[in-house]
């Protein structure tokens, strides 16, 4: 495994901290959750194979606790707001004063400056601040928003483990941990950098969903067919264009491939609807025309593509993505573990820390620590 013998403290937060904990976990990294006692880990759906503590970190007892556990870990990731592990006594200076090797990483929503930096948000809040929201949509029509794929995982999570990985490479030489301060706002814009620097092209110019990669092409769109199933068409040069229109029937005079009246669009929503997904993609086969199906959560994993390249893998029936990129000597770890119930790990790692059973059980009574039982059915 890559990154086997790598310790990760991961504080508990939303979406983008576990997927960045996940990645790390993928790979091969230790990760130990630190769980809020008495808070619901339910939605937490991208915690395999990692533990679980559960601390009171606003107690001196919690905090010290914290401090002992980052003493011995690689990397810190915490979720919050600029000001909040200050205030616990858990900031950078003093963590990293007790462990000058710890990546501290923060991944955080608008960052540790700036007038927003003290403001609560979510995917959609960081993008419309990035500029991205702005240009996704269609003609005539507020922005859409890609669920919360952008910032929460491209912009944070994977953006946050990018710069976990590179602080780590640089530890190599200097022997020494450093801040990764990752704003989902700005690694979401950076995530576009080929949107902004991209500008003076003659693909962009006009109004949202009026440009070549936007909708605004009748060669760069999703078209219905005929059993309400959806076909991708990205056919942009012209050798592709030539090999859609042979599958579609139709020839230059039909469909000019620079139509400025919307024709062509109308022409192709016409023709994708008089067959099947099925029966286009049979005659798609054969040509080399960047076409390919919608398809569905459930769909893509049997898709024989996607089985060839094992891109999924199946646990009890159901499907989940393997990790990416893959390594030829060290992949990542392709099978669904475990996930931590809150606290289940509490008492394992208290021990290794040489706390008593005695110790334990008062810091349980206190409401520092939380410790799983199971429930006796």
């Amino acid at each position: 495994m890559a990154l086997k013998g790598l310790k990760v403290l991961e504080i508990a937060g939303l979406v983008p901290a576990p997927f960045c904990g996940k990645i790390l976990s993928d790979f091969g990294a230790s990760i130990l959750r630190v769980d809020k006692i008495g808070f619901n880990t339910e939605f937490d759906c991208l915690s395999d194979g990692k533990q679980s503590i559960a601390l009171n970190m606003k107690s001196p007892q919690g905090v010290e606790i914290l401090r002992k556990i980052c003493q011995s870990s690689d990397i810190l990731i915490e979720p919050f707001r600029k000001g909040v592990m200050e205030a616990l006594g858990l900031g950078p200076d003093i963590l990293m004063n007790d462990n000058p090797r710890l990546i501290y990483a923060r991944l955080s929503g608008y960052g540790q400056s700036g007038a927003y930096s003290s403001k609560a948000g979510h995917d959609i809040n960081f993008i419309a601040l990035s500029g991205l929201l702005s240009t996704l949509g269609r003609k005539n029509q507020k922005p859409t928003f890609p669920i919360n794929l952008i910032a929460d995982f491209g912009g944070g999570g994977l953006m946050c483990a990018l710069g976990i990985l590179l602080a780590l490479f640089e530890r190599e030489k200097s022997g020494l941990g450093q801040v990764v301060d990752n704003s989902m706002v700005n690694g979401s814009a950076y995530l576009g950098s080929w949107l902004y620097t991209s500008r003076h092209l003659p693909i962009w110019g006009k109004e949202r969903g009026d440009n070549m990669l936007d909708s605004g092409s009748h060669f760069y769109d999703v078209y219905e067919t005929k059993d309400g199933k959806f076909i991708s068409v990205g056919s942009v040069e012209f050798q592709f264009y030539e090999a859609l229109l042979q599958g579609l029937g139709l020839t230059h005079d039909d469909a000019p491939q620079i139509d400025t009246t919307g024709e062509v669009k109308k022409l192709f929503t016409q023709k994708f609807k008089e067959k099947t997904l099925d029966e286009w993609l049979a005659i798609f086969s054969t040509l080399d025309a960047c076409v390919a199906p919608v398809l569905s959560l459930d769909e893509a994993p049997l898709h024989p593509h996607n089985v060839d390249q094992n891109t999924f893998f199946q646990h009890d029936g159901r499907f989940y993505p393997t990790p990416a990129p893959k390594l030829s000597r060290t992949p990542g770890i392709q099978d669904k573990r475990q996930q931590p119930h809150r606290g289940q790990h509490t008492k394992i790692i208290l021990k290794e820390l040489d706390y008593s059973d005695e110790l334990i059980s008062q810091l349980e009574e206190m409401g520092v620590i939380e410790l799983y039982r199971p429930s006796k059915l």
